[in-house]
């Protein structure tokens, strides 16, 4: 049976430890040179990114995240084994791990190590579709003749290159379909390979959650699960028409999911639909200078991911969320495009100026839609707004300041309420 090692990267007949450096980290299959679509996902990303930084957090449990009523964004797998996870409660993380530091993110610095990673990647395959800054689909069909080797060994090697020069670990899952390879990365980690193989897909799912279903949230899952089906085994006891009757056109996909049937290509580009920032407040506040301040710089994040990615919006949105969890949503439609923070401030605090009487807030949020490619046209004046081109080219000499002195060189004065 083929096999490879983790460690050394060398390819040999099945044994339980590499002949070469004895490494137990092993992986091998019947299909290991036959399969090429692959989902690699970094494991603890951000907080992976706060240990190589600060030695000093090594070994010990990492949360990184809001503060005392934000949530969860990554936790280290020292804190996931007290039960911590993403997505969860900040209260509640240091409950379960009160000796946990918690560190609060730095987008920056996640964003260059994705870049660094994605960079890496596009040394192997043009066919990469990311997901996030952490993950992303590869296909590397057609890449051994390029390469002088198996997809299997190029991501192998992908990996231990991953984590010598950007100082972070991975998970690779290696299938015939981007819903299986997906599914793989998840089973073994951290610093694992998993395969699932043609021959083995029917068999190898069946007993699997329909929790595992990507795609498949709460709602779902409950409708399920008051239909007696609990796993891909279940699902399949339905007829395709009796799950498009109860879930419309997601049945007929929860169908071939159940089977391990998924004919979507890996896509190179993904369309950003939208780019947002919120922030939990540490204490509800109705204090409307603070507020404004927050809207601000909110405002300024949206505007600097826009301007990397060569973003403008059409759309603004403004969300609010009040101290007894009731939510409110506002959006406004721009005459023209915009990346600019101060355009988008001065949109998002009008929308603000609607719901501020709903305050004391514990959350507010900004963010822009209707993506598209910015034009470099915005310089350009409007009736409407005589001083919109002088403000315009004061941001974009601000911008240039602040690259070459740091992002503090400049700031405004609201930025610091």
């Amino acid at each position: 049976m083929p096999a490879i090692c983790c460690d050394c990267e060398l390819p040999f007949e099945c044994g339980a430890r590499c002949p070469s450096c004895r490494s137990p980290r092993v992986v091998a299959h019947p299909e290991l040179r036959e399969l090429s679509i692959a989902h690699l996902d970094c494991d603890a990303f951000y907080a992976a990114i706060e240990k190589r930084d600060n030695p000093d957090l090594r070994t010990k449990p990492v949360i990184v995240g809001g503060a005392k009523r934000g949530v969860v964004s990554t936790a280290c797998y020292i804190a996931r084994v007290k039960g911590v996870h993403s997505a969860m409660p900040m209260f509640k993380a240091r409950r379960l791990c009160p000796e946990a530091v918690i560190v609060k993110p730095r987008m920056e610095a996640y964003v260059q190590a994705s870049r660094k990673i994605q960079a890496l990647m596009g040394e192997l395959t043009p066919a990469i579709e990311p997901l996030s800054l952490d993950e992303a689909f590869l296909d590397l069909s057609g890449t051994e003749k390029l390469h002088g080797a198996v997809p299997a060994v190029l991501l192998i090697r992908l990996v231990n290159q991953i984590e010598r020069e950007v100082g972070v670990t991975g998970s690779v899952g290696l299938s015939h379909n981007k819903f299986l390879a997906k599914l793989a990365s998840d089973l073994d980690k951290p610093k694992g390979f998993s395969v699932i193989g043609k021959a083995e897909t029917f068999e190898f799912i069946s007993d699997l959650p329909v929790a595992r279903i990507w795609g498949v949230g709460a709602t779902t899952q409950a409708k399920l699960h008051k239909n007696g089906i609990y796993t891909f085994g279940d699902l399949r006891r339905l007829e395709r028409s009796e799950l498009m009757a109860a879930f419309g056109e997601w049945g007929a996909k929860l169908w071939n999911l159940s089977r391990g049937k998924d004919c979507r290509r890996v896509l190179p580009t993904r369309v950003t639909k939208s780019i947002s920032n919120e922030l939990t407040f540490f204490e509800d506040t109705s204090d409307e200078a603070i507020l404004d301040g927050h809207v601000w710089r909110l405002s300024e994040r949206v505007s600097d991911r826009a301007k990397a990615k060569g973003y403008s919006g059409r759309i603004v949105t403004l969300k609010v969320k009040r101290s007894d969890f009731k939510l409110f949503t506002k959006r406004a439609t721009l005459k023209h495009p915009t990346q600019m923070a101060e355009l988008i401030y001065a949109t998002a605090r009008s929308l603000f100026d609607a719901v501020k009487h709903q305050s004391p807030f514990r959350l507010v949020g900004v963010g822009i839609s209707g993506i598209g490619m910015a034009t470099g046209n915005e310089t350009e004046g409007d009736l409407l707004d005589p001083n919109r081109g002088r403000r315009i080219r004061t941001e974009l000499a601000t911008d240039s300041i602040r690259r070459k002195f740091g992002k503090n060189a400049i700031m405004k004065g609201r930025a610091l309420r």
